[in-house]
């Protein structure tokens, strides 16, 4: 965490078995199609899900709610994507208005449970929004290379997406709004969720980097800094610091994917979840919509097949 202070902001698979098929292999090839789409990407999701329950349907489908393994694949998408509306509000921003890039920015490297230090006066074990930030990110997130595998850390799966970033704007003080939070951030009416509950927390920001693009969620404020509204929504530039005038901490998820030095310069705006790609930094953490949504739907079409056995079972009985 930066220093901190006060401020304004701006405006299945086919089944090669001599016997029927056990009632129990949907919900298992439904969880197998999933976890193998988390990976695939989202177009393949839609190919998996025809060819898990294509050979099914073709033997089954007077018993199947759905005539074809193209109507099933089609409804999964249909869950995927309402979970996604329920977890995060649809946010629009024009690119060109709202959020356009901020270019050129000093970017530097931050990490939860880094030390204070002299270019980092507050330690990171707490975050602006956050005072158990290391215990909700399950540990301390290792800078060095040596201590990583890929974008997590060696010793341990985050609880947390490991692609976060601070900027230096909070739109909360002592469990409240500040007053100018509703008028200057885009997003304040369709995220508000209660008092002093922040809005700015968990979102997607864009960084830029040559022809590099990486997505993370804003997760802490600074650096230095906790009040300029005026750069972080507005057009003005990063106020002088200790970090060359840095207005971006950028995690080392970040730092890795962009092959950042410890201190930079990139570009980045704001997104919309509906903006943000396929990429590593959708597969982690309860604070990431896209983990939470497939969650969601992974726990529905386990239930939808579970229904669809217990109905052949009934049927068979009578």
């Amino acid at each position: 965490m930066r220093t901190r202070s006060v401020g304004y902001v701006f405006s299945s698979a086919h089944v090669t078995c001599f016997e029927r098929p056990s009632r129990k292999w949907p919900a298992a090839v439904a969880i197998l199609v999933f976890a193998l789409g988390l990976w695939m990407g989202r177009a393949n999701v839609r190919w998996l899900i025809a060819g898990a329950f294509g050979a099914y349907d073709q033997s089954d489908a007077s018993n199947s709610p759905y005539a074809t393994a193209a109507d099933f694949a089609r409804y999964a998408m249909k869950l995927r994507d309402e979970g996604l509306l329920k977890v995060e509000p649809i946010v629009q921003i024009p690119r060109n208005s709202l959020a356009p890039w901020k270019q050129n920015i000093v970017t530097t490297v931050f990490w939860v449970g880094e030390p204070a230090g002299p270019n980092n006066p507050v330690p990171n074990d707490k975050s602006s929004w956050d005072l158990n930030w290391t215990v909700s990110y399950g540990g301390f997130d290792p800078p060095e290379t040596s201590n990583r595998r890929g974008y997590i850390p060696v010793a341990f799966i985050p609880r947390q997406n490991p692609f976060y970033v601070a900027l230096p704007y909070n739109d909360v003080t002592d469990g409240q709004f500040k007053p100018e939070a509703p008028l200057i951030i885009p997003w304040f009416k369709q995220a508000y969720s209660s008092p002093g509950q922040s809005v700015c927390k968990d979102h997607w920001i864009a960084i830029r980097k040559g022809n590099r693009i990486c997505y993370a969620q804003w997760e802490d404020c600074g650096p230095f800094r906790t009040d300029h509204f005026q750069y972080v929504f507005g057009n003005e530039q990063p106020k002088p610091n200790a970090n060359d005038g840095a207005g971006l901490d950028v995690s080392p998820a970040v730092r890795d994917y962009l092959a950042l030095q410890p201190k930079d310069v990139t570009d980045w705006q704001f997104v919309g979840v509906r903006d943000v790609p396929q990429g590593p930094w959708r597969s982690y953490g309860d604070n990431n919509p896209f983990v939470t949504a497939d969650h969601q739907v992974e726990g529905q079409l386990v239930e939808t097949q579970g229904k669809r056995s217990e109905e052949r079972r009934a049927k068979s009985l009578q």
